[in-house]
Parts: C-alpha cells; structure tokens; sequence
C-alpha cells in the first residue's frame, strides 16, 4: 500500500503551515518553548460518494509534547486517481469566549484557499528527491498524482520540534476542515479537533 493520498496532503499541508508560521513575522511570532495538543480527533465530512476517505488515524500519547515524539498510523482509499490541480479549501476556527470565530486567511495561514496542494508538495519536497522518512521506508508517495487504490502508514514514530507560530496560534480550542476538490468535484473532506497549551 502506499499513505492514504488524503493523509499526505493534509499531513503536508500542516509542515507547509508551520513553515510559513515561522517565516511571518507580521503574525508575530514567538519560539514555543513546551506545547501540549490535546483531545485531537477526526471525522470524515465528505459527501457518500467522495472518492477519497480516511479509513483511520491514530496518534499518541495524548497530550502530544512539542517538542517531543510522536506516533501515528494511518489509513485510507481513494477510487480515483488524485492528480494536480488539487483545489484545498482550509477553514480554521477558534472558539472564543464560548463561541467558535472563523480565522481568517492571512499570508496563507488560517481559513485559506489553495488552488492546488501539489504545488505546496512540490516546494516542500522538490520533484525528483526522496520522500522523506517513514514514507520512503513504506514505499509511500509524496508527490502527485496519487493513484486509485488504498494505502496505509503503519504505526511509525516522528519527532516535532521546536516551533514558531504566530500568536493567536498558542492557546485555545481549534477546528479545521479540510475540503479537496479536483475537475469542479468534491474529492474528500475531513474534519480535525483539537486543542493547544503553550508556554
């Protein structure tokens, strides 16, 4: 098998927004000495028939330390082939005073709009480098196109560094949805939950 395609692109759509938080200075933002997420869950939120579908995902240890290791697993399908231009509809929201505010887009971070996700895998991962570790080790795809068919990460062990990130981004309750869209259809969407500590 080879990662769900899904579970590439968003899990490579989160390393370009961290990069892109530590290089916004007009965010402000400030060097994360010791984070927790906690209470991180998932959904799919995709019409029935969206090709693409996160079967599972599981990460630990709840909360996850930043920086610190992190483990995860992951699986998925896709019954058409995802290829570029891979629309990426990101809405990110934060609950405020009890109440769930939309973030904005601002210098692509936040409730965004991208034209095409393997754009943002081709600058983080040029074409014709090796897909970084554990996909290389699984023989799983980093660029597109993604072929039809299912594909799974096994359990495998990651470290998360030290971060920068702007400074609405260090506490609070967030959820984002993520919508990926290809020829004008609705090609998956998924659902995230999650909360942040931050020294």
């Amino acid at each position: 098998m080879a990662g769900s395609p899904k579970v590439t692109v968003a899990v490579t759509v989160v390393l370009a927004a961290v990069i892109i938080q530590a290089n916004c200075s007009s965010f402000g933002p400030r060097r994360i000495r010791n984070a927790k997420v906690l209470g991180f869950d998932w959904k799919n939120c995709g019409q029935p028939e969206a090709p693409a579908v996160l079967k599972t995902l599981t990460l630990s240890p709840d909360p996850i330390n930043i920086p610190g290791s992190l483990s995860a697993a992951a699986s998925g399908s896709t019954l058409v082939e995802l290829a570029a231009p891979l629309s990426l509809n990101v809405t990110l929201e934060k609950k405020v005073a009890g109440f769930w505010v939309k973030v904005p887009c601002l210098e692509e971070l936040g409730s965004c709009h991208y034209k095409d996700a393997c754009d943002i895998l081709n600058q983080l991962i040029p074409p014709g480098q090796d897909c970084p570790e554990p996909l290389h080790t699984y023989g799983l795809p980093c660029h597109c196109p993604f072929k039809a068919g299912s594909y799974s990460l096994p359990q495998s062990e990651f470290y998360l560094p030290y971060m920068d990130l702007p400074y609405w981004l260090t506490n609070g309750d967030y959820r984002v949805q993520g919508d990926l869209g290809g020829g004008g259809k609705e090609l998956g969407c998924l659902k995230l939950s999650l909360s942040i500590h931050s020294d």
